[in-house]
C-alpha cells in the first residue's frame, strides 16, 4: 500500500472512532465527514444543547502533500498521539492550528 492510501486509511479509521464518542448531555450527534477524494476528515457534533444550537467541528484534519494536518482538534484526548500511535511518523504530521512560526518549535512537522 502507498503511503497516500495508507494515511487516508489511518485517518478515516481515527475520524470514525473519534465520532463514536457520544457527548453527554443534549441532544448531540457526532458525524464522522470522510472526503478520502479530497483528503478531507472531520467529526462534527449537530443538535441541541437545551434552548442553545450546537454545530461545530471537533477535529477537522486534512492530507495534504503527503503530510497530515491536523486543522483543529477540539478534543480531551490529542487526535497527534492518536496518530501516531496508529504509525504515522511525527515528521508528517503538522500541527496545522499553530501559526507557521511556532511550529518549528513543536516535535512535528514545521510545514
Amino acid at each position: 500500500m502507498d503511503k497516500l492510501s495508507n494515511y487516508r486509511e489511518i485517518v478515516s479509521r481515527i475520524i470514525r472512532e473519534y465520532a463514536s464518542y457520544k457527548p453527554s448531555h443534549g441532544q448531540i450527534e457526532t458525524e464522522a465527514i470522510i472526503d478520502s477524494e479530497r483528503n478531507h476528515y472531520e467529526v462534527m457534533h449537530v443538535g441541541w444543547d437545551g434552548v442553545r444550537r450546537v454545530h461545530g467541528s471537533v477535529i477537522h484534519i486534512d492530507i495534504i502533500n503527503e503530510k497530515v494536518w491536523i486543522q483543529y482538534d477540539g478534543t480531551s484526548r490529542p487526535v497527534a498521539e492518536a496518530l501516531l500511535e496508529a504509525g504515522i511518523p511525527r515528521e508528517d504530521i503538522v500541527l496545522g492550528f499553530h501559526p507557521a512560526d511556532v511550529r518549528k518549535y513543536t516535535d512535528f512537522a514545521a510545514v
